[in-house]
């Protein structure tokens, strides 16, 4: 005879009243696989948010996230302000790779292949939003790297990278391979930084002001080579290198030839060989140890073709006196056994310190905190 309680305890399993092989989340992730430093811990702020990508948060505590093969974009509320989301609200669908977003006097910005599109105050139109301003429509169409990582700076400029339509090529059209800016009317489109494969990743040092930026090193040069890199850009007119050296003295095969690595200049640190550096933020809170204040973490989305993957975690970069000293992991765990359950894309910080790292494998938006 079938002992009741069995059926009570799998209906028990069901409702999530009961967890079970380590599963400690209603989506079924396996958080407990995630290691953190000495008393960090990781938890689901929001979930599901299908390809959750760049993030944006407005100073009323509206987290924006964009998506890439979604093709949405979306406004995350925590309103009874317990580390959560209450809500998830789609506001704009249908959009040609959204990832970038940005928040900038009222208005949210979207990042599209070729345009730049400004929701003006969407706060108070987050179910029925208005159409939007197209602020710049002016960029290449391709979706070879396309898709891009918008923030506004220090000086006021929304800062939009152009990646190489390519694994690796040169192109008359200067745009390419750079990183630009423009005023927020879409205005004196210029070119800040150029010779930048990919970035998909920004930020300025909170005391200097000056840019620091990832970048995603070519592939097809075997498991170990290239590295990515962290760059470091404290003025407009550098060039970095793409595509003719990579790292700090690696001479591309196609184009290496026709200029010498010592033109450009250098990484600030290279980073793992084909970890996809994606976002980066300088840590600006007071939740976190004075040890992590104003240092570097970097969201790796893992390696898509090394015969061993590499990256799915979240490193730190130590830097003082505008140098790079040290690349080391601070959370790791999304990958086992070879087979990857999450990928870390973009990081945030929370005006409470905690930070939030967004996942676009497992769809979710994690929050890591530090038990003080």
């Amino acid at each position: 005879m079938r002992d009741p309680r069995l059926g009570l305890f799998f209906l028990m399993l069901l409702t999530g009243l009961v967890s079970c092989g380590g599963v400690n989340n209603a989506q079924g992730l396996p958080l407990h696989q995630i290691r953190l430093p000495h008393e960090f811990e990781i938890g689901i702020y929001a979930s599901p948010v299908p390809n959750a990508r760049s993030m944006a948060l407005s100073p009323n505590d509206t987290l924006f996230v964009g998506t890439r093969t979604a093709g949405n974009v979306y406004a995350i509320l925590d309103r009874n302000q317990d580390q959560k989301a209450d809500e998830i609200i789609t506001v704009a669908r249908g959009l040609n790779m959204p990832n970038g977003v940005a928040f900038y006097n009222g208005a949210l910005y979207v990042a599209e292949v070729n345009r730049i599109l400004r929701y003006d105050d969407i706060e108070a139109h987050l179910k029925d939003p208005p159409a939007p301003v197209v602020v710049y429509d002016g960029f290449p169409l391709d979706r070879h790297h396309g898709w891009k990582f918008i923030r506004f700076g220090p000086d006021g400029w929304l800062y939009i990278p152009v990646g190489a339509p390519c694994n690796v090529c040169e192109r008359e059209d200067g745009r390419y391979a750079s990183i630009t800016r423009i005023k927020p009317d879409g205005t004196q489109l210029e070119i800040f930084a150029r010779g930048v494969r990919n970035t998909v990743g920004f930020d300025w040092h909170p005391k200097t002001r000056e840019l620091w930026f990832t970048d995603n090193g070519r592939d097809w040069m075997g498991d170990d080579l290239p590295p990515d890199e962290l760059n470091y850009a404290p003025r407009p007119g550098l060039h970095f290198g793409f595509p003719y050296c990579h790292g700090r003295t690696i001479s591309d095969p196609a184009f290496g030839k026709q200029r010498r690595c010592k033109e450009f200049t250098p990484p600030a640190m290279e980073l793992g060989p084909h970890v996809a550096a994606l976002g980066m933020r300088f840590y600006t809170g007071t939740m976190f140890p004075d040890e992590f204040r104003n240092q570097i973490f970097i969201a790796e989305h893992g390696s898509w073709n090394r015969s061993a993957p590499i990256g799915y975690r979240v490193m730190l970069a130590r830097v003082a006196d505008q140098r790079a000293l040290t690349y080391e992991v601070f959370a790791e765990g999304w990958l086992q056994d070879g087979h990857a359950w999450g990928r870390p894309v973009d990081l945030l910080v929370m005006p409470d310190g905690a930070m939030l790292v967004s996942d676009d494998e497992a769809d979710v938006i994690y929050r890591i905190s530090y038990r003080k």
